[in-house]
């Protein structure tokens, strides 16, 4: 039985009560990880633990203690002038936004804040999680997502080596990609101690142009033209009716949105311009309105109330988005979703339907030919008996498997937590 050592703080959450080992340094944690995989056991890894309900839960018989990185939380290196951020992934992303907010930065991939979705408070989420998570929010479409700004980590493997991999420069070449690799693995094949993230100046203004009354087919064409024109455009997302009411002040229909940042002369020229280019009848949201609807975008604040509906994100190519959109609200009227992405992201959220005991998932998954859809929330039920994740081809899974022997051979970190 895995014990405390003297530099660790027992913690005893509220849900299954697994005692909490809180490191301090790379060194306690590598010996953690060294004396867990000796005795046979596993840990269940998180930094502020805002999306344990993301996923499956780490589970399995040698799971005994939980591994929270939160005492990684400092700010290590910033570099405004070089444009790069180093810090402990266990700092809150909101003194992460303050920092850089200081010097007229942020974070490109723009994260999104889920904690309110899972039931959390918000704002407790961590820079860890967004990267373990590969989180991103509207601007993904054109700046990318946090896989595509992280340049360097120091971490633990399962062995309980200590290593490094990337920099503190934005042209590094180290071999194999490893940052690439660790973004979005959920914590299954190393334990972070440090990252390194790029970082981009924050525009002067932002303005949303908005095109009422648009069908989701055609609202996928505007989006194409935008994204693809030469004005710059953020990011672009199609919201119908019910939504757009409850998000835009005096929103009577469905609403098609594209959002212009940068300096106020610039946004203004490419307003125009794109306004002669759509005709029509084209809104101006303003710059208010605009930081608060797509920071609500997001975060996917129109899901947080519905408890009872099961969530998901699907993926898609954007010129499929709009087909698969009306297609679950043609046989589940009573669906809530919207794009992002200009068309490319299907947020979803199906209420319990008769006879249906997978949340959607066949239903759905039949319907996403070439994507993933991945059940974002959902009663424990469906989670205990359903894929959360888009179940990989073959050669695919293979490969996640030797990448996972290679990081932790001895499955100490996050067992089950990206399913069997």
């Amino acid at each position: 039985m895995l014990r405390a050592a003297r530099w660790l703080t027992p913690i005893f959450p509220a849900s299954k009560a697994l005692p909490m080992f809180t490191p301090l340094t790379p060194g306690e944690l590598a010996e953690l990880v060294r004396s867990t995989a000796l005795a046979g056991e596993a840990l269940a890894l998180h930094s502020g633990n805002s999306l344990s309900a993301l996923g499956h839960p780490p589970r399995g018989d040698r799971l005994h203690h939980s591994l929270s990185l939160a005492g990684f939380d400092a700010i290590i290196a910033y570099e405004p002038d070089e444009l790069v951020l180093t810090v402990g992934p266990g700092i809150p992303l909101t003194e992460v936004k303050a920092l850089l907010a200081e010097r007229r930065q942020r974070l490109a991939f723009e994260p999104p804040d889920w904690g309110p979705l899972y039931g959390q408070p918000a704002g407790i989420g961590t820079l860890g999680g967004v990267i373990g998570a590969a989180l991103a929010g509207s601007r993904r479409v054109t700046a990318g997502g946090a896989r595509d700004h992280m340049l360097g980590f120091h971490a633990v493997n399962g062995r309980g080596e200590i290593f490094k991999a990337g920099g503190r420069v934005v042209k590094n070449v180290t071999g194999y990609d490893l940052p690439k690799l660790v973004t979005g693995a959920f914590g299954t094949l190393a334990a972070l101690t440090e990252v390194t993230v790029k970082v981009v100046p924050a525009p002067e203004t932002v303005d949303t142009l908005m095109l009422p009354r648009l069908t989701p087919a055609r609202a996928t064409e505007v989006m194409a033209q935008a994204l693809g024109s030469p004005h710059d455009v953020g990011s672009a997302a199609y919201l119908p009716a019910s939504i757009a009411r409850d998000l835009i002040p005096g929103a009577g229909d469905s609403a098609t949105l594209i959002r212009l940042e940068g300096f106020a002369p610039s946004v203004e020229a490419r307003a125009a311009a794109l306004m002669a280019e759509f005709g029509g009848t084209v809104e101006r949201l303003g710059a208010d309105v605009s930081r608060k609807l797509w920071q609500a975008l997001g975060d996917a604040t129109p899901l947080v109330g519905l408890h009872e509906d099961c969530l998901w994100r699907i993926s898609v190519p954007p010129t499929a988005g709009a087909a698969i959109l009306e297609a679950v609200q043609a046989v589940r009227p009573l669906a809530t979703g919207w794009l992002d992405w200009g068309g490319g992201l299907i947020w979803l959220a199906l209420p319990p339907h008769p006879g249906e005991r997978d949340g959607g998932a066949a239903f759905l998954r039949g319907l996403v030919t070439d994507g993933h859809a991945t059940l974002m929330r959902a009663p424990e039920r469906v989670r205990a008996s359903v894929p959360v994740f888009q179940p990989m081809p073959p050669a695919l899974a293979a490969l996640a498997q030797r990448l996972k022997a290679s990081f932790d051979p001895h499955a100490v970190f996050n067992p089950s937590r990206l399913g069997a």
